[in-house]
């Protein structure tokens, strides 16, 4: 890979997550952490701090203050595991759901207003290659 796709990538990126992170300010009520989480719960189910904390490779204490936040709003509650009484894992409640049902929505309309322009098979493409990008980056770690 030469330099000038190297530089190119990096600037865009930059822009790209200046850009994300100044709209997502204005959309709804969930930051970024918030959204994410409660979309793996949503997704996969009830999970506990430590599963989370390794599927985002994020130190424990870091989703630990996360999922705080989020059972303080009412977003998830705690279920005990069964086995280990000292143990829990984090289920999303129904004011978790339509939190996050809504704040998606808002997302995903100001992504369509960003791409109405673009051909079907370029939004694809578009995901599929942030997709690919950020499994790479992830592996890496």
């Amino acid at each position: 890979m030469n330099d000038l796709s190297v530089e190119m990538i990096d600037i865009e990126l930059s822009v790209l997550i200046r850009r994300v992170t100044s709209a997502n300010r204005k959309i709804g009520h969930l930051d970024r952490s918030a959204y994410l989480l409660l979309h793996r719960i949503l997704s996969q189910g009830p999970a506990g701090v430590k599963t989370l904390a390794e599927e985002s490779r994020l130190d424990i204490s870091t989703i630990s203050r996360q999922t705080a936040a989020l059972e303080q709003k009412g977003y998830v509650i705690r279920i005990p595991d069964l086995v280990d009484k000292r143990a829990y894992s984090l289920q999303i409640t129904d004011l978790g759901r339509k939190e996050f049902a809504d704040h998606q929505k808002l997302r995903f309309s100001a992504i369509k207003e960003v791409l109405k322009e673009w051909p079907e098979e370029e939004q694809q493409l578009f995901g599929k290659l942030l997709r690919k990008y950020n499994l790479a980056s992830f592996n890496k770690k």
